[in-house]
């Protein structure tokens, strides 16, 4: 055999034997490959399933932490409605009250008045009927028409 050919053969076999190695060598980087596209399409499953559970409680927990402190001051605010509308009512019942008190003063005015006047009516007719005579009658509408002159009148009083 001719010593070039046997050079080739070497080569070949050694050519082949990188190959095999780094053939192996590819094929196991491959399973690896494999082996980790599996683990994340589980971990993506696990993800997609327990994912919108964690989010809802996230939510809740979030809107809870926000709401209670919005609650609490509406309770202040209801609170101080509350009170403010006890206050007006109980104002309303004082004027009320006040209101009513000014109409029995205002009744009692006018009882005061009338009876004052009463009395001066009755004092004034008296006099009217102890100097009957000695007074000259006012005229009225009749006696005005049918008198001229304030002279004639009292002539014919």
């Amino acid at each position: 055999m001719d010593e070039q050919v046997l050079e080739r053969a070497r080569q070949r076999v050694a050519e082949a034997r990188t190959e095999g190695v780094a053939g192996a060598r590819l094929d196991a980087s491959l399973e690896r490959a494999r082996a980790e596209v599996m683990r994340l399409a589980q971990v993506a499953d696990e993800l997609e399933s327990s994912l919108p559970k964690q989010v809802g409680i996230a939510v809740r927990d979030g809107i809870a932490r926000e709401v209670v402190p919005v609650s609490r001051s509406l309770a202040e605010i209801r609170g101080g409605v509350n009170q403010s509308l006890r206050r007006l009512e109980r104002l309303e019942e004082e004027l009320l009250a006040e209101r009513n008190a000014r109409i029995d003063d205002l009744a009692v005015l006018v009882d005061l008045v009338s009876a004052g006047w009463s009395g001066v009516d009755r004092r004034l007719k008296r006099l009217e009927d102890g100097i009957e005579g000695a007074v000259v009658p006012l005229p009225t509408g009749r006696d005005a028409e049918g008198a001229g002159s304030p002279a004639e009148r009292a002539a014919v009083a």
